[in-house]
């Protein structure tokens, strides 16, 4: 699960992104393109404001949907890990970082959903420092910013949707 590339997803997680990647591949690129269309027939495209807006708008869909498209396509589906106690991908976990308990999951963002829990991805300088730990096990890490951060691994729980 932790392979390069591959993302762990609940099936409520996959089928979600799926119906967003449909419905923005037909609907989506239906309704900017009548848009654009829309905006070009105002004439000057050089200062026609809502022109560029649909374009820019356009750019973002096509983003999102290869977005969408690459990581259903390495996603790993299922229910979330069975916690041993080991951080991994699909766990929630509660650390001391630098003195402050914090809870959060180890996975893609798009697994929480709508959820409110923080989310790390695996790959993040914390994921990478902490994956493999275990409860009562203490790291530390460099963060982004060139701060070296100390972490303590206090809970891992299977994650529930």
């Amino acid at each position: 699960m932790s392979d390069t590339g591959v993302t762990w997803l609940t099936q409520d997680a996959f089928d979600r992104l799926t119906a967003e990647l449909e419905q923005l591949s037909v609907e989506g690129r239906t309704e900017i393109a009548k848009k654009i269309e829309a905006a070009r027939e105002e004439g000057d495209l050089k200062e026609n404001g809502g022109y560029h807006a649909a374009k820019e708008e356009q750019g973002k869909i096509e983003a999102r949907i290869r977005v969408l498209t690459q990581l259903l396509r390495n996603a790993t589906v299922g229910d979330a890990p069975e916690s041993h106690g080991i951080v991994e991908p699909g766990t929630v976990v509660t650390a001391k970082i630098q003195g402050e308990e914090s809870v959060f999951l180890i996975g893609n963002r798009e697994m929480a959903g709508g959820s409110d829990i923080d989310v790390y991805s695996e790959a993040s300088p914390l994921g990478t420092a902490i994956i493999g730990l275990g409860i009562g096990d203490s790291k530390s890490y460099i963060a982004p910013n060139g701060r070296s951060i100390s972490v303590e691994i206090l809970k891992v729980e299977t994650y529930q949707p």
